[in-house]
């Protein structure tokens, strides 16, 4: 499977296709705590139960979303990885991407890798890979009105609000605020926000997913995509 050999790089940061193993280590993270237990930052509740729950709903989850991978509905369920250290998950997902060149993130950290700016560093990886890598025109992302972590992420890296609206959630209505990175808000982006980021193995997944017609990669001092 080509998603296997994509890797996004920043610094002691990566994001990959987890394996057998790397995927038994992400659920043991999880199992250990993604958020504190009055929150609810999910639209189904895969993180509710006991830690056996917790680790069965991470594993079926992503066997599923391994499968995920035409053209028409594809996704990206990549572990964050610090240090050699499975932090967290980084999604992206789409359908009709050849077409819409629009796609979703989410996400999610181990609690005790909270407050680090990792969750700010993945983001800006995620949509690095999108733009640069697989020429997306605009990026979405959605966080409930009572998670103040995933909103200020999404505002920090300069996403424009795109309305909000009334969603189900565990049996109750939830604001969700929605977001959008549209290709000229990150072009226009500031310094701060650039990185030295780096991609490998984007051209297989490109072909995997039917984006023809490569885009001209160009070298810059802000990272360039890998072959």
């Amino acid at each position: 499977m080509p998603t296997f050999g994509l890797r996004v790089r920043w610094d002691d940061l990566e994001l990959r296709l987890p394996d057998d193993a790397e995927l038994l280590a992400l659920a043991d993270l999880a199992a250990d705590g993604v958020h504190n237990s009055e929150v609810v930052p999910f639209s189904w509740a895969w993180t509710r139960g006991t830690s056996e729950d917790v680790k069965r709903n991470v594993l079926a989850h992503k066997w599923k979303n391994r499968a995920r991978a035409a053209p028409d509905d594809w996704v990206l369920s990549l572990a964050v990885v610090r240090n050699g250290e499975i932090v967290g998950e980084q999604q992206i997902s789409a359908k009709n991407f050849p077409v819409t060149r629009s796609a979703h993130t989410g996400s999610w950290l181990g609690l005790q890798h909270h407050g680090q700016g990792i969750g700010t560093r993945m983001r800006l990886m995620a949509l690095h890979l999108a733009f640069e890598g697989l020429d997306a025109a605009e990026m979405l992302s959605e966080a409930y009105d009572d998670n103040p972590a995933s909103n200020a992420v999404s505002r920090r890296v300069g996403y424009a609000a795109n309305g909000s609206r009334l969603v189900p959630r565990e049996g109750h209505s939830a604001i969700e605020n929605r977001y959008r990175m549209a290709q000229e808000l990150w072009d226009a982006r500031p310094d701060d926000l650039r990185a030295e980021i780096t991609l490998e193995g984007v051209l297989p997944v490109r072909e995997l997913f039917g984006i023809n017609q490569p885009k001209q990669f160009s070298s810059s001092t802000h990272g360039s995509p890998g072959i």
